[in-house]
């Protein structure tokens, strides 16, 4: 079954002059009880943010916290004692736990545009950590699913994260078909950057998204180019 979400129906939020999101779940001060949640996954917020602005030092725990930067460059530090930029092309990962403190800032004087993600972890009361890779995911490979992130441990040179779950990217030129074998107990999540694709059958344009049960495929194919997110999600965890 799918579920498809037009572009149109995202909440947008822009509660600074620097600051346009997209909130694809309830966050902040907007509560859908029925748009809370897809598995794990509990946010998935497209955010731009101005030069020379961001979110200062805020506390999180206990949530898988996922940064995908799209144009731009993010200014991370934390009470960890990391202080990092993230650039276009890189993956950040933090691992709340217990609890910890950090700020992401677009000190650059061009636009910011990431994605953030949050996972509910498969396992908490877990120590704070930090991870950060270059997988130069916008210009890879195209025509195939490029893992970025996942807890399933069975893919390497990815960042890993503490939920049974995987991030995929992937550009896919026109015509250009991929099948995703999953399981009928899986879940799966599809948010289109840029292009069209049809969906088992579905069509979905820029930032309309699908959100997939009970399938064991999932074909996708580019009606013209396109670039997307795919999430591979457990169907059911005590944690959610």
């Amino acid at each position: 079954m799918l579920a498809y979400i037009s572009a149109a129906q995202r909440h947008h939020a822009a509660p600074a002059t620097w600051l346009s999101s997209y909130f694809l779940f309830s966050f902040a001060d907007y509560f859908d009880k029925g748009n809370m949640h897809f598995g794990p996954l509990r946010v998935f917020n497209d955010d731009t943010v101005a030069p020379q602005n961001g979110f200062p030092q805020h506390p999180h725990s206990e949530m898988e916290i996922v940064t995908l930067v799209l144009e731009g460059e993010v200014s991370h530090e934390d009470t960890l004692g990391n202080r990092t930029s993230i650039t276009a092309g890189e993956v950040q990962r933090m691992t709340a736990g217990t609890g910890l403190a950090h700020s992401e800032m677009n000190r650059q004087d061009s636009q910011l545009h990431m994605y953030q993600l949050w996972f509910m972890p498969s396992q908490r009361g877990l120590a704070p950590s930090y991870e950060q890779k270059d997988l130069g995911f916008l210009s890879s490979k195209k025509n195939e699913l490029i893992p970025l992130v996942t807890g399933q441990k069975v893919l390497e040179d990815v960042v890993y994260m503490n939920s049974n779950s995987t991030v995929y990217w992937a550009r896919l030129d026109a015509e250009k078909t991929i099948t995703f074998k999953t399981f009928a107990i899986r879940l799966t999540f599809i948010y289109v950057k840029q292009g069209s694709l049809l969906v088992n059958g579905t069509v979905l344009n820029t930032n309309d998204q699908a959100r997939l049960t009970a399938e064991q495929v999932v074909e996708i194919t580019a009606t013209k180019d396109a670039e997307f997110i795919l999430i591979d999600l457990p169907g059911s965890e005590a944690n959610y």
